[in-house]
């Protein structure tokens, strides 16, 4: 595997532009430990098996400067040998030129449909494994290896044992097993994530590999590397295991956070921080799934919502309150931030994969709702106008007109010099602007920035 991955970055040093190009195994975009062994493993399998001229290249898909957040990752890469300066990232490959120059395979692992992002890269897309819902439409020419296993480094093992078991040696076992292992909580049932497939692949890499560390060992072992989140920021904590979600002009993070909830919430300028990250990455939510574990070993699950937006905030948060496929079973907790909902999450076996299937069907039924009924006047609120680092003094469900469209958070300007605005005069104004419209008569019509005749609601 060490020599694989060397000889991939120097054929994408080299690659010139006459050569036949490149077939990416490309993993998800939390670049989670499952999704980065997942790419690497097949990739490698690939190379022994595949002969299409292109090369096979593994692309973590992730900016290289993130990779230090991955704790696991790096971890288990450590632990069988190899050198993280030998993997490929998303920035250091442009795809999007490939393809436009012909020279472009793709395989997608541990998701199944791309994001809106790189849409244009579906046509190239000739295979996907994944364990996750099946979103993908059917293709003739895109074979789907879908199975709702504990992980897809499981199927990833599964294919290699059945199809060209010599490709395994000691460092891809050991990714393999390792992933599997920490996907499925130790294999032990009451977590809800191990099937009878992910039991029997981890024992036949144990059979055939006795050199593997001790399941229990290397459990804990990379459970201790992945909840270690000492001296990172709150933007790095959303970013070390965050994936995103968009539709129409809603886009959010869903980040899981190794750490209580209510220890997040004490951070010091967490609503500082985490209006500076939606503005930084022009995200209007973010959904934090915090995951811990009790004295018996027992995930212990909570969830947050943060919005600077009352709408946005108040949409998701029923969304995610009313789930029933499955049920998230939440229960309100207290928080110190009046833009931070937060939740006591019940059902413990609900992790993020369950979580964004619920997350994405409201993103849909939302912009179809726009679609159909046009943007309504609620949709422009803008509940509280202020700076990152200060409530401006507004109602929490006072409305006033809406932001440009082309805000990135509403609510949120960073705006460092905006001064505070009464509740009071704000009821001035808009009595002023109400008596000048009902003056001007019919002539005079104010419109939204969506082009929707638009009233004042008091």
């Amino acid at each position: 595997m060490d020599i694989f991955l060397k000889s991939c970055r120097n054929e994408l040093k080299g690659n010139a532009e006459g050569s036949p190009g490149f077939h990416v195994v490309l993993g998800n975009e939390a670049c989670d430990l499952d999704s980065m062994v997942s790419a690497l493993a097949y990739a490698y399998f690939l190379s022994k098996t595949l002969d299409s001229g292109k090369v096979p290249l593994p692309v973590l898909n992730i900016p290289r400067q993130e990779f230090p957040l991955r704790t696991d990752n790096a971890f288990l890469l450590r632990e069988s040998g190899l050198s993280q300066d030998d993997l490929v990232f998303r920035d250091e490959v442009d795809l999007g030129s490939l393809h436009r120059a012909g020279r472009l395979d793709l395989t997608l692992v541990d998701h199944n449909v791309l994001p809106s992002s790189d849409c244009d890269l579906e046509e190239v897309v000739l295979e996907v494994i994944d364990h996750h819902l099946l979103e993908r439409k059917p293709s003739p020419s895109c074979p789907v290896t879908v199975e709702t296993v504990g992980s897809c480094s499981t199927l990833v093992a599964e294919r290699i044992i059945q199809k060209a078991p010599e490709v395994l040696d000691q460092q891809v076992a050991q990714l393999l097993y390792g992933t599997i292992v920490l996907d499925c909580v130790n294999m032990a049932p009451e977590a809800g994530k191990v099937t009878p497939k992910d039991s029997q692949y981890a024992g036949l890499l144990e059979t055939h590999f006795p050199n593997l560390p001790p399941r229990g060992v290397l459990f804990q072992s990379l459970q201790n590397a992945k909840f270690d989140v000492s001296g990172l920021t709150t933007e790095q904590m959303l970013l070390k295991d965050m994936k995103v979600a968009s539709e129409g002009d809603l886009k959010l993070a869903v980040s899981v956070i190794y750490m209580t909830l209510e220890a997040f919430l004490q951070r010091q300028s967490l609503q500082q921080e985490l209006c500076e990250f939606c503005h930084k990455h022009s995200y209007n939510l973010v959904v934090a799934m915090t995951i811990s574990f009790n004295d018996n070993k027992e995930p212990f699950r909570q969830l947050a919502v943060y919005s600077s937006s009352t709408l946005y905030r108040g949409e998701m948060s029923q969304a995610l309150e009313q789930a029933r496929s499955p049920s998230l079973s939440l229960s309100p907790m207290s928080s110190p931030y009046s833009d931070i909902r937060a939740y006591l999450q019940g059902n413990t076996l609900a992790s993020r994969k369950k979580v964004l299937p619920i997350i994405k069907d409201f993103l849909r039924d939302r912009e179809r709702r726009e679609v159909h009924c046009g943007t309504l006047e609620e949709s422009y609120e803008v509940p509280q106008q202020r700076t990152c680092t200060e409530d401006a003094g507004i109602e929490e469900d006072s409305y006033f007109p809406p932001t440009p469209m082309n805000s990135l958070v509403e609510g949120c300007p960073l705006d460092n010099g905006l001064p505070k605005i009464s509740a009071e005069a704000l009821t001035e104004k808009f009595s002023k602007m109400a008596s000048e419209e009902e003056n001007a008569g019919d002539s005079d019509v104010t419109h939204t920035p969506g082009g929707q005749r638009s009233t004042q609601a008091h």
